[in-house]
């Protein structure tokens, strides 16, 4: 599981996926969940707009797995 630093309240999961470089651009990120399944700890979400917290786990199905903490 890797960590991923962030200075704000919150990221949101289009903003995570394009900093981890899994995607190239905002716009992307609707396709890529629909493509790929992303779980939130623990729940299915689809959503690039859904807020991510410092302790909130993202397991991105066979991509990555990251805990985001408070930088």
């Amino acid at each position: 599981m890797q960590q991923f630093k962030i200075n704000g309240p919150f990221i949101t999961l289009g903003q995570l996926l394009k900093r981890i470089d899994l995607i190239d651009s905002g716009g992307q990120a609707k396709h890529f969940l629909q493509e790929i399944e992303v779980k939130v700890n623990d729940e299915v979400e689809w959503r690039r707009g859904r807020k991510i917290y410092p302790q909130d786990i993202v397991d991105i199905a066979g991509h990555a797995v990251v805990q985001v903490v408070q930088g």
